[in-house]
């Protein structure tokens, strides 16, 4: 149902064109939607924000420089771990370049949980999103990266119930249809589209960390933050 929109008003990716199995799209009004978010002040107020890899989310990924703040992002799939970015790393005018998904593992500094855990308090996440219902619950591409990803900042500290998560859509990706909740799924506080933003209330979200016998086939050879976390778990 939201593909099928989704596609009339999406920018196509170089590598996977309209294949919305294979990446979250930008999409047309995305920089006012980055507008409307940097206007909070729970972005206004944080130091250093966890963003992911979503195509929708670079020009956000550029404010983040430009704003002075330092950003945490997982690669695509986990797969090489997390990168940290400083706007010390860029050098001046580089802001847009630094952070493409191309150039932000060069520019940028791969950090492992470990580090994360010693070195960085996350003030903010914000993540693409294929839907989402006004209950905050989100659904990404079928993976469960993001959820992973919470579980994992969860376990080391990094994150706490009450850190603040942002889902930045389309407002054709907005649905008012009820979404199944599971156990491990990471649910939103706030929506934003280029027309509205909403806060999302009375919501928990998940505090287990990595339930280990729910992750998929192959997942612990595939992510090595998970072959990390096994070691340093208590």
């Amino acid at each position: 149902m939201v593909w099928e929109k989704l596609k009339h008003v999406a920018v196509p990716d170089s590598r996977f064109h309209l294949d919305f199995n294979q990446f979250i799209p930008d999409f047309n009004g995305s920089t006012v939607a980055s507008t409307n978010l940097v206007d909070l002040d729970i972005y206004k107020s944080a130091k250093t924000v966890f963003v992911t890899p979503d195509n929708c989310l670079e020009r956000l990924r550029k404010q983040i420089i430009l704003d002075g703040k330092t950003q945490v992002m997982p690669t695509y799939g986990i797969r090489r771990g997390f990168v940290v970015l400083s706007p010390e790393d860029v050098s001046e005018g580089m802001a847009p370049y630094s952070v493409s998904l191309d150039h932000i593992e060069r520019v940028g500094n791969h950090v492992s949980l470990s580090e994360i855990r010693d070195a960085y308090k996350l003030d903010l996440l914000v993540t693409g999103a294929s839907a989402v219902n006004y209950s905050g619950i989100r659904f990404g591409k079928g993976h469960g990266f993001f959820d992973l990803e919470w579980a994992m900042l969860y376990q080391i500290g990094a994150v706490v119930e009450s850190t603040p998560v942002i889902a930045f859509v389309h407002e054709s990706q907005f649905v008012d249809v009820p979404l199944e909740v599971d156990e491990f799924d990471t649910v939103c506080d706030y929506i934003v589209t280029p027309k509205r933003v909403v806060h999302v209330e009375n919501h928990r979200k998940p505090t287990s960390g990595i339930i280990w016998n729910k992750l998929s086939d192959g997942m612990m050879n595939d992510i090595p933050p998970l072959q990390e976390l096994k070691l340093i778990s208590p």
